[in-house]
């Protein structure tokens, strides 16, 4: 394929219909990363408009381009630093004047942009009618009307910013009275400015004063560099900064806002007419019920058991079908291959150790579906809402519920882009406690363990199972966070404002998109990290083995035995082979201190493989129970295995998967704590913090449950 022709940066504020409109216009021709040297998620993807190839960047969502946050830093570095030939600026049609916000500063910037004017079903449903024709004018760049979950306005979109990528304009900032205050100390800073700073002629001298009275951090940090012009520049700050403050009782900031504001204000009162009665819109009607103090948890609650159940039910024939297929595959190698080491590492460590975590591809799957359902409606925003009140007692932020909901707060999510999304939270003390409750919830790398004891031990209570999972690790991780914030991490808190977007029916195209993306994610992991730690778990499982003298006698025995006694023999003998390998020694030494929680070394040596991947705990007990079993014939899947092993029960496997849910963070998560908190001595934190209280728990319920005659 031909290099792109132009880049598209695209911005917006959230729940604008940004992602969506990306998904519009690149569909699967999509990849995500990160920002170099950060850890805001970044999105690129490529476009067509006449068979002409455009690069597409998703910039993170913002409501401003000053410098308060790290998604706002990204996307104005981005637009800046990399200049891209048009930037279309996703605005919601149905909240106009708060959108245009961020329109009017990437006009002040000088930008080339053209105008989304996405959501105007919405819009129209509540009663605004938009004149786009005069708004385009009003403010000097094509605006196009767009629905992006229905694909309208697409086409005409990418014409217009095709149009304006190919004229290649010097950029032309939009010059704005912020009243006399303001613009007088404006002038005289921009003086100043003028040829003071090597721009290379990205920004303007007056947009840098604009920025240094808004107090931008970036920019101030930009001038400690000149140390001459930075002494030039106090007096007059502090000087414009006093005349304001004592003639507006304000400072530069805020009346460069509301002037901003009142500029939108002409703007959209020309251009849009609002029918006038009073009326609840369609969202705010749901809303009396879904947010009502009483009903609103409860109506939470039915929702995920409701999940919980389509999850399990709809996954059940095709986690069925992938199972029998490795089992089918697994005994045909076997009986392809003589026995010997390259038919163990096949048929252990590769097909039963990956195929016991694919075989989850299905579950995995309807979760998303289920997960990108909740997200493209914008009933995860009310949850988040809900979930608030109960946070705040707990000492979490309400911004907190973005994070833990992201980690799994429907089982499913991940705790790397959890922690990375408590960045939001202004709050220091908040956020740390925010990451330290992340990791007790059940990210989607607890599913497959999950799944495996729960269709051995639990049969049939699927669904119920994992909710009760569901409640009590969000009730471990607010009482873990509440421990912090009464302790290290005491102080006060800070408050809490959530938009609630409009609810939305939910497209065929972006909910495959988004379940796709996550689901692949799922499987690349699988073909790749789990793989590499499976075949080196069956290392560990293989090797050294018994002395020749110990495998003499155990062949001299089995020569001996009848047909009945051979079978119980070889079984001994496969035990005996495997407690002499590394992760045997491995394992029974940490039996010392598993024991009392009904663990045996082979679950041992599958925790410690799960500090690399949660999965992988599941891959190193398939290969465990499938090492020394020289039947082709046998092909029955771990929950099978386990279920028909006497060292196990429903209470020991209940205890594990209380410990898995609890333990120590898998190491991208360690290393994304110390990313994020700038400190070894936090993420060491988290993974003494979390094991201590699963090896409480898990004492607590094995031994719990055998006082009690549950064992």
């Amino acid at each position: 394929m031909e290099p792109e022709k132009y880049t598209i940066a695209l911005a917006g504020n959230p729940n604008a219909g940004k992602t969506s409109l990306f998904n519009a216009l690149t569909g699967a021709r999509q990849h995500v990363g990160n920002y170099p040297g950060v850890t805001v998620e970044r999105k690129e993807g490529v476009a067509f408009y006449q068979d002409i190839p455009i690069r597409v960047v998703d910039l993170p969502g913002t409501y401003s381009l000053t410098a308060y946050s790290m998604e706002e830093l990204v996307a104005r570095n981005f637009i800046v630093g990399q200049r891209p030939d048009v930037v279309i600026d996703v605005v919601d049609a149905s909240n106009l004047e708060r959108n245009l916000y961020l329109a009017v500063q990437l006009l002040e910037l000088g930008v080339p942009v053209v105008i989304a004017l996405n959501m105007m079903d919405v819009a129209e449903q509540r009663g605004t009618r938009i004149d786009v024709a005069k708004l385009a004018r009003l403010l000097g760049v094509p605006v196009v009307p767009t629905v992006a979950r229905t694909g309208q306005g697409i086409d005409e979109l990418l014409e217009q910013a095709q149009k304006v990528a190919e004229r290649q304009e010097p950029w032309r900032p939009l010059v704005i009275s912020y009243g006399p205050d303001v613009d007088a100390g404006l002038e005289e800073l921009t003086r100043l400015l003028e040829g003071g700073v090597p721009r290379q002629g990205l920004v303007d001298a007056r947009w840098l004063a604009l920025k240094c009275l808004e107090g931008d951090q970036e920019v101030m940090d930009l001038l400690a560099d000149y140390p001459e012009l930075r002494q030039k520049l106090e007096p007059v700050l502090k000087r414009v900064y006093a005349h304001i403050n004592s003639t507006l009782d304000d400072d530069p900031e805020g009346v460069i806002a509301d002037y901003r504001y009142g500029y939108i204000t002409g703007i959209v009162r020309r251009a849009v007419e609002t029918k006038r009665e009073m009326r609840l819109n369609f969202s705010d009607k749901i809303d009396m019920v879904l947010t009502h103090r009483l009903l609103g948890p409860v109506f939470l609650l039915l929702v995920v058991y409701a999940i919980y159940q389509f999850v399990f039910s709809a996954s059940e024939v095709p986690v069925g079908w992938l199972e029998g297929f490795f089992a089918w595959l697994s005994s045909t190698v076997e009986g392809l291959l003589p026995e010997g080491p390259v038919r163990s590492l096949l048929v252990s460590g590769v097909i039963d150790g990956v195929g016991g975590v694919l075989g989850f591809v299905p579950l995995i799957m309807f979760m998303f579906l289920a997960i990108a359902v909740l997200e493209d409606s914008g009933y995860m925003a009310r949850m988040a809402y809900l979930m608030d009140r109960v946070l705040r007692i707990f000492g979490l932020h309400g911004n907190s519920v973005i994070s833990l909901m992201v980690g799994g707060g429907i089982s499913g999510g991940c705790a790397v882009p959890a922690i990375m999304a408590a960045r939001t939270l202004k709050d220091p003390k908040a956020r740390l406690a925010t990451i330290m409750a992340v990791p007790f919830m059940n990210c989607g790398a607890k599913l497959p363990v999950y799944g495996v004891l729960i269709a051995a031990f639990f049969a049939g209570q699927h669904a119920a199972m994992l909710f009760g999972l569901t409640i009590i690790s969000w009730v471990l991780a607010l009482l873990a966070a509440r421990l912090l914030r009464s302790t290290l991490l005491a102080g006060e808190q800070s408050p809490f404002v959530m938009e609630l977007p409009p609810y939305r029916t939910p497209t065929l195209k972006g909910l495959a998109i988004h379940t796709w993306e996550r689901t692949w994610r799922y499987i690349k992991k699988a073909g790749t990290l789990i793989l590499g730690i499976s075949i080196v778990m069956w290392a560990l499982m293989s090797y050294p083995g018994l002395p020749e003298q110990e495998v003499a006698r155990w062949q001299a025995r089995l020569a001996a035995a009848g047909p009945a006694e051979a079978q119980q023999l070889q079984m001994d003998m496969a035990q005996a082979r495997l407690a002499g390998t590394a992760a045997g020694r491995l394992g029974r030494a940490l039996s010392v201190v598993t024991a009392p929680l009904g663990f045996d070394w082979r679950t041992n040596v599958a925790l410690v493989g799960g500090f690399a991947a949660k999965e992988v705990i599941v891959s190193t007990l398939a290969t465990a129970h499938s090492l020394g079993i020289d039947d082709p014939e046998d092909s029955q899947g771990l929950a099978e295995r386990l279920a028909a092993d006497p060292g196990w029960g429903p209470l020991k496997a209940f205890a594990l998967m209380i410990f898995v849910m609890v333990y120590a963070p898998c190491f991208p998560t360690v290393v994304m704590t110390r990313k994020e908190t700038g400190s070894w001595k936090w993420a060491l934190f988290s993974v003494v913090y979390n094991t201590a209280i699963a090896y409480g728990l898990s004492l607590a319920v094995y031994q719990g449950g055998r006082a009690l005659g549950l064992g």
